[in-house]
């Protein structure tokens, strides 16, 4: 277990700066149209009442992360990516520090009426809030989506919604992973499978099963899953730790070496600009699926870039994940 002494104070690198090398910084023109529309239908949910639901929204700045991570999507589809991060963060809310925080049992049965959802699409919506949103996500996503993206889509929603039942056990039992175990499992409760397909759906991009299956693609998306997650435990270290949530790679680093904080920091941040040499070497390894699926593979690539660049500059940006602004001269980036 890590001990609780902690200096006050860390030196966090400019990590956009990191993975800009390889990821551009757009801004969707639809962003206040989309926010309007999709916190229309967040109010019809009644899931918090109206201080909690400012907070989480306010705090979120989820219109402005959505226009970040999908500049090229359309007005309906940009719709849809933000009601998707209104499902997905606070339903992750709620296992990673809301009531169910460190209660497995409970988690798993929240992740069962899921399922139904998923085995009954002709049912009627369900009353449990956190289903009923994942149940109108589908609804939207179905319309326009290749059979392809939406397979996707739910295995990786599988493997996500099994991984919040793994990390509120490791919470329970007050369990540090090893720096390797955390890295796969943080792959999965970071839903970048899901991102991964919510951006192919974002573009209506019909991509076919051999590409995702390929090792190289496989890889890249190994790495881009990276960048966007330990970005994220750099960033939210600090709200974490105040909560006395360890579920973090900092802190799996820190106990595996025995460093202290610091050098437990710089040693992420090392990973995180190897992890960008990585995906640059193996992008430039590349094979040929043909033209036509190659000029849709280009934009796929291109477009997940986009989101790993507007998600690590989210981090920064808002208070649900700093807890108090780290770097506000990232602000001259929007």
């Amino acid at each position: 277990m890590i001990s609780p002494a902690l200096p006050s104070q860390f030196c966090l690198q400019d990590l956009a700066a990191i993975t800009g090398r390889v990821c551009e910084l757009r801004v969707n023109r639809y962003q206040a149209e989309a926010d309007r529309e999709a916190r229309t239908w967040f109010d019809s949910i009644g899931l918090y009442d109206d201080r909690k639901k400012s907070k989480f929204l306010n705090y979120g700045k989820f219109d402005l992360f959505a226009a970040l991570s999908f500049p090229d999507a359309d007005l309906k589809h940009l719709v849809t990516c933000l009601i998707f991060f209104f499902w997905a963060f606070s339903t992750d809310d709620l296992s990673d520090e809301g009531d169910l925080q460190s209660r497995p049992d409970d988690v798993q049965a929240g992740h069962e009426v899921s399922v139904r959802v998923v085995n009954e699409p002709g049912a009627p919506r369900p009353e449990y809030p956190y289903a009923a949103m994942f149940y109108d996500l589908l609804q939207r996503f179905r319309e326009t989506s290749t059979p392809g993206a939406y397979k996707r889509f739910i295995r990786a929603w599988e493997e996500w919604s099994g991984s919040q039942v793994t990390q509120s056990r490791n919470r329970s039992q007050d369990r540090i992973p090893s720096v390797d175990e955390f890295i796969l499992m943080r792959r999965a409760t970071i839903g970048g499978a899901m991102v991964e397909a919510i951006v192919e759906y974002s573009l209506d991009l019909d991509l076919p099963d051999e590409v995702f299956e390929h090792p190289i693609i496989r890889a890249m998306s190994d790495a881009t899953n990276d960048l966007m997650t330990w970005p994220n435990d750099l960033c939210s270290f600090n709200k974490e730790q105040s909560d006395g949530d360890y579920q973090n790679l900092v802190f799996c680093i820190m106990n595996e070496r025995k460093v202290g904080l610091q050098e437990g920091i710089d040693i992420l941040t090392e990973m995180l600009a190897q992890r960008v040499n990585d995906y640059v070497e193996l992008k430039s390894k590349l094979p040929s699926f043909g033209a036509d699926v190659d000029k849709e593979l280009a934009c796929y690539l291109h477009a997940l870039e986009n989101f790993v660049q507007g998600t690590v500059l989210w981090y920064y940006l808002s208070p649900s994940k700093t807890r108090r602004k780290v770097m506000s001269q990232l602000h001259f980036l929007i």
